[in-house]
C-alpha cells in the first residue's frame, strides 16, 4: 500500500502525545544507527530529518502515514537516540520522564523497531533495551541497519554475532541505501494489531 506521510508533532512530555487512534510503531536505537534514513526509506520520502550530528533528536517525533483517501493508518514514533557521548548528562537524564511512559504505557504502541548497526558488535545498551522491552511485555523486532556496507561473509558473521550477543533468534537486515529488507520490515509493520 502507498502511504503519504504527515508530520504530526514533537512531544517532550506524556501530555503532548497525540490522541491514540491507530497502531503506533516506535523506532529506537543508538544515535548514528541510521534511524532517520530508515524512516525515510520506509515512508518513501524525506519525512524524518537526517542530521549530520548524531543525537540531535530530543523529542519523540510523531508521523502519520495516511492512505490514498488521507485516512490515518499507522503512526511512526521516532524516539531520541541513546548512548551518544556528546549529549550532555542533563538531557539523557530527562529522557526517561517521557520515553519510559511512552514505551511502557502507550495503549496504541503495537511494535518497537529496535535498530542496531550491522557493522558494530553487539552493544550492552542495546541488550539492556531489549531486556527492558521484554520486562514491560512489548512486542519488538530487531533490525540491523547499513548491511550494504558488508560483504556476504561479513554480513553472515555479523548478524550471527548480533543474534547471539543480543539473545534473539531473528534479526531483519536492512539497507536504507539499497532498500534491501524494506519490504520484509513493512510486512511486520502492516501485520501489527493493537488490542
Amino acid at each position: 500500500m502507498k502511504y503519504t506521510t504527515q508530520f504530526l508533532l514533537s512531544a517532550m512530555a506524556p501530555e503532548q502525545f497525540p490522541s491514540p487512534s491507530v497502531p503506533e510503531i516506535a523506532f529506537l536505537g543508538r544515535s548514528n544507527v541510521g534511524k532517520s534514513s530508515l524512516l525515510n526509506a520506509l515512508a518513501g520520502e524525506k519525512a524524518a530529518k537526517v542530521s549530520s550530528t548524531p543525537g540531535r533528536t530530543r523529542a519523540i517525533n510523531f508521523f502519520a502515514l495516511n492512505d490514498e483517501s488521507q485516512r490515518r493508518k499507522i503512526v511512526f514514533a521516532d524516539l531520541p537516540g541513546y548512548g551518544y557521548a556528546k549529549i550532555s548528562k542533563s538531557i539523557s537524564a530527562e529522557w526517561p520522564k517521557f520515553i519510559e511512559p511512552y514505551l511502557a504505557e502507550r495503549e496504541t504502541l503495537g511494535l518497537c523497531v529496535c535498530l542496531v548497526d550491522s557493522n558494530v558488535p553487539p552493544q550492552k545498551r542495546d541488550a539492556q533495551l531489549l531486556d527492558w522491552l521484554r520486562s514491560v511485555d512489548r512486542y519488538f523486532v530487531v533490525v540491523a541497519t547499513k548491511v550494504d556496507r558488508l560483504s556476504g561473509n561479513e554480513r553472515t558473521r555479523n548478524l550471527a554475532a548480533l543474534r547471539k550477543g543480543l539473545g534473539i533468534d531473528e534479526i531483519v537486515p536492512v539497507s536504507a541505501k539499497t532498500s534491501a529488507g524494506i519490504k520484509e520490515l513493512w510486512a511486520r509493520i502492516e501485520g501489527v494489531e493493537v488490542e
